[in-house]
């Protein structure tokens, strides 16, 4: 199939599957004599692959190594499983920066009068140098 088929197929855009190629996500397709590329059923698999782990927000880095465990029958689970459960980790410490940030924001808000006056809470705790503040979020 071609590159539009396989994009329909895969769910991947056009543009994006020729980047995961030049990055070396993707073996780059072979091409008919008039330069067309052509992707079969396993290419189409593994950029499906690739679009659900895009769809986690597993780096490239993380999905090029899904993909070699993936393709190689002597893996361990245990490796998969390690990697994930790493992400998951990293995940957790995210979620955590954004409901503080969110807390400190809604802190912010609730201090707020929101009305025609023109002191604003918000105003002046964005212009604090607050470090434990900035360091939450940065």
């Amino acid at each position: 199939m071609n590159i539009g088929a396989a994009a329909a197929a895969s769910g991947i855009s056009r543009k994006m599957i020729r980047y995961y190629e030049e990055t070396g996500l993707l073996a780059p397709a072979p091409r008919t004599n008039a330069g067309y590329r052509i992707y079969t059923d396993s290419s189409v698999q593994q950029l499906s692959f690739i679009k659900r782990a895009r769809d986690l927000g597993f780096s490239l880095e993380r999905i090029k190594t899904l993909l070699d465990l993936w393709q190689n029958t002597d893996r361990h689970s245990a490796d998969v499983k390690a990697l994930a459960q790493q992400y998951m980790a990293e995940l957790d410490q995210d979620i955590m920066h954004l409901q503080s940030m969110r807390q400190q924001l809604a802190e912010l808000v609730n201090q707020c009068q929101g009305d025609g006056q023109p002191a604003c809470p918000i105003l002046d705790g964005l212009a604090q140098a607050n470090p434990t503040v900035l360091a939450s979020t940065t």
